[in-house]
């Protein structure tokens, strides 16, 4: 190789450590940043390759085990601008978060322990910072820009995806995605990106908290729709808050479901052409749905904003509910305000998984960095969506692409029924406009959980989603 075609500096930095599982099966850590390079061409003539990026991830395999065989799972969550902290520490990791639930929170440190549950029983994982997320930066005397927006974002995390694979000797192993929120874009998007760009063909993608499809929440003037796919989450917290007395969560959930996919939607089509006898039905089907009162339903017009929802249902109570998980809530400092100042659930989980992220990375896995880690960060703002100038952010086609080229890519779908950040019922809607045959229909699988966003903050449900996802690798139904 010649000089010009040497890898410039910087170099990668990682840390690689042994640990043990609590079945007594050892694992190798590796930890720090991997450099990103792009080919650099002058009047057609190769130049050699420049590095733009260091890209933070944190890898775990398992020892002994045949690489043809072992899968190996990419994870990260979304933002944009959060890090890989949530599912790393939260529940496919082997080490995890201890820090209480809804209305039982822990004060801090908090904790850090085994995950017995961690997802490296059955696959090896791999987790991704996105650039100026955790560790992951620009190379000096680059700009970050390129990779705050949508296409630079999917291309250097398919990049790393590409690298990671190929010096680790991966190709022939069983591979996934995972991505949570806006991590669900990245992962469905990175599914047709990497089969077209590279012909690494994925064996499933895991969407948790999934938002495919942006018109599914975007309230405004003219998209009724949100409103209508966002009545089944309202129900649900109501529901959790006692709203609806002693009723089945169930029930309540088919009843609001019913009414959004058929009157809601009528309703609000109709618009100033209902008569006051239907207008006066559907004002009191939707408080009593909503758990809202019928003047305020009223006087909105029928349709509820989300973020005034959180803020209105307890306001008798002078209490707003968290818009990542309504389980949780919280007070805030004008109890007559439109609009709550702070997500009461944000600000439960953002302390504990910081402070185990920043023990964990330096103290159990030997990475120094004197950086902040970037768990969540507004750098990366203004996000660029350039490429859908003129049209709704939708990857829902990606996604279909994908599975179309290759028909045994499979789909998980974990839904949180308190999630008001994804709501459950809009990523059934989006996933019911896949583009597929109806033959590949049975490759999409939904789970749901009686949690929020980030479900696994919920013990119940943690246990039940890590269950979920490794009979999902395996290749089980369930």
């Amino acid at each position: 190789m010649s000089e010009a075609t040497q890898p410039a500096p910087p170099a990668d930095n990682l840390i690689t450590t042994s640990h043990t599982l609590p079945s007594g099966q050892r694992y190798t850590a590796t930890t720090g940043t991997m450099v990103l390079r792009e080919e650099v061409f002058t009047d057609g003539k190769f130049d050699g390759l420049r590095p733009k990026a260091e890209m933070f991830v944190t890898s775990y395999t398992l020892d002994g085990a045949e690489p043809l065989s072992r899968p190996v799972t990419f994870a990260f969550n979304g933002g944009p601008g959060s890090s890989s902290v949530w599912l790393h520490l939260g529940v496919l990791g082997p080490r995890r978060v201890v820090m209480g639930d809804a209305g039982s929170l822990l004060p801090p440190p908090y904790g850090l322990v085994d995950n017995e549950e961690s997802l490296l029983a059955v696959s090896d994982l791999v987790f991704i910072d996105p650039v100026s997320t955790g560790y992951s930066r620009a190379a000096e005397g680059e700009k970050a820009e390129p990779y705050h927006g949508f296409t630079g974002d999917v291309e250097s995390v398919g990049e790393i995806i590409r690298l990671w694979t190929t010096r680790n000797g991966r190709w022939m192993s069983p591979k996934f995605l995972a991505g949570e929120s806006y991590g669900t874009v990245r992962a469905a998007a990175l599914a047709d990106h990497l089969q077209s760009r590279y012909g690494l063909y994925p064996n499933g993608v895991m969407l948790i908290s999934s938002v495919l499809d942006y018109i599914t929440g975007e309230f405004n003037e003219g998209n009724d729709l949100a409103y209508a796919l966002y009545l089944p989450t309202y129900a649900a917290i109501a529901h959790y808050h006692g709203l609806h007395g002693d009723r089945p969560l169930a029930d309540v959930l088919r009843e609001a479901e019913g009414y959004a996919e058929r009157d809601y939607l009528w309703a609000l089509a109709r618009g100033n052409r209902l008569t006051p006898e239907e207008r006066a039905a559907a004002v009191a089907r939707i408080a009593a749905l909503s758990g809202l009162s019928e003047e305020y339903v009223d006087r909105v017009d029928l349709r509820i904003e989300h973020i005034r929802f959180f803020t209105e249902l307890l306001r008798s109570r002078k209490q707003v509910v968290g818009r990542l998980d309504g389980r949780f809530t919280g007070w805030d400092p004008d109890a007559g305000r439109e609009h709550f100042t702070a997500d009461p659930s944000m600000d439960a989980i953002m302390g504990p998984y910081s402070s185990a992220l920043n023990h964990y990375l330096r103290t159990e896995l030997g990475y120094a960095n004197d950086l902040p880690y970037e768990v969540l960060t507004s750098r990366v703002w203004p996000w660029s969506f350039k490429e859908f100038e003129g049209a709704h952010v939708s990857v829902v086609g990606r996604l279909g692409a994908a599975m179309r080229a290759n028909r045994h890519l499979r789909v998980h779908v974990a839904c949180g029924y308190h999630d008001g950040a994804t709501p459950y019922y809009a990523a059934e809607h989006a996933l019911a406009h896949l583009p597929v045959p109806p033959e590949l229909e049975g490759n999409v699988e939904f789970k749901y959980y009686e949690a929020g966003h980030m479900m696994y903050v919920h013990e119940p449900s943690r246990v039940r989603q890590s269950a979920d996802l490794a009979a999902f690798v395996l290749g089980q139904q369930g």
